[in-house]
């Protein structure tokens, strides 16, 4: 059976000579036998090397990074969510100074105290709720800042007025005379009163009932002795009959420093302080500026 053979023959073309191989049973067998072991060793190498590269050691590595960068999502996330919350609470607490600052409507980088066709809630800081990318916080955040500017610079001007409105009794003591229409203590007629006069002890300092800036100080015809003090929006005070001034002209004073002392100096009758408070160039009342209770028997 082995000594079988087994002859193949080569045509090469019509005349070219024949060529003719004989091959035994024997060495069909040994061939593919040869042909079984080589495919055998590739997959055999394949499957090492593959199996090589993904070793225990690095699988583990990889599965805990994956772990990690998995935590590191769902922190961002969060995170994210926390900071969305955030951002809707200082919308809220922005809308609550804005009405405390009086600031109505806003735009994004708007300035204070001026107007536009939007409204303040719906420009200036928005509904949050519907923003969820980091572009989306970053412009909700820039539009924050802006109305808080606007809100701030309006809160800035209202403390200044508060500071320069006259709001407190410029010296302790009696009231003795009113505003308006009165005798006049020197010739007896009828005259206008334009301030409050209020009795005090010779010498007792003289306050300044606001925030200011001196703009008269010295004698100055019947009130002898006094100061005027201009507060800003159109706002001004006068100190008159005192024996004493103690600050000059262009001086900055804040509310409670000492402008001079109580004297009877001018067409006075006696020692007190004679006080005015003037809008827009007109007297007014005094006694409605005045919110503590350092004097006593308006009259």
């Amino acid at each position: 059976m082995a000594k079988r053979h087994h002859t193949i023959i080569l045509i090469p073309h019509a005349h070219a000579k024949l060529r003719k191989w004989q091959v035994t049973n024997l060495q069909i067998g040994i061939a593919l036998g040869v042909f079984c072991l080589l495919t055998l060793a590739s997959f055999f190498f394949t499957w090492f090397h593959y199996s090589t590269n993904a070793n225990p050691v690095e699988i583990a590595r990889l599965k805990g990074e994956n772990d990690r960068l998995r935590k590191t999502n769902l922190t961002f996330e969060s995170s994210l969510k926390k900071l969305q919350n955030q951002l809707v609470e200082y919308e809220d607490r922005t809308r609550q100074l804005a009405i405390v600052a009086g600031v109505e409507s806003l735009e994004s980088g708007a300035e204070a105290g001026i107007g536009g066709g939007t409204s303040f809630d719906e420009a200036a800081v928005g509904d949050l709720s519907g923003g969820s990318s980091i572009q989306d916080i970053a412009g909700r955040a820039g539009q924050i800042a802006g109305a808080l500017d606007a809100v701030e610079a309006k809160l800035n001007e209202r403390v200044r007025w508060i500071s320069s409105t006259p709001a407190i009794t410029p010296v302790k003591g009696i009231f003795t005379s009113g505003f308006g229409y009165r005798s006049d203590p020197l010739t007896h007629g009828r005259g206008d009163h334009q301030g409050v006069d209020i009795a005090a002890a010779p010498g007792q300092p003289v306050l300044a009932s606001a925030d200011g800036v001196v703009v008269r100080a010295g004698l100055i015809g019947g009130l002898g002795q006094a100061v005027y003090i201009a507060h800003g929006f159109g706002v001004t005070t006068r100190y008159g009959h005192m024996s004493r001034v103690e600050v000059r002209p262009g001086q900055r004073i804040k509310r409670g420093d000492v402008v001079g002392r109580v004297g009877n100096t001018g067409r006075s009758t006696g020692y007190h302080l004679h006080y005015e408070v003037r809008v827009d160039g007109d007297p007014v009342n005094p006694l409605a500026y005045i919110l503590d209770d350092s004097a006593s028997g308006a009259s």
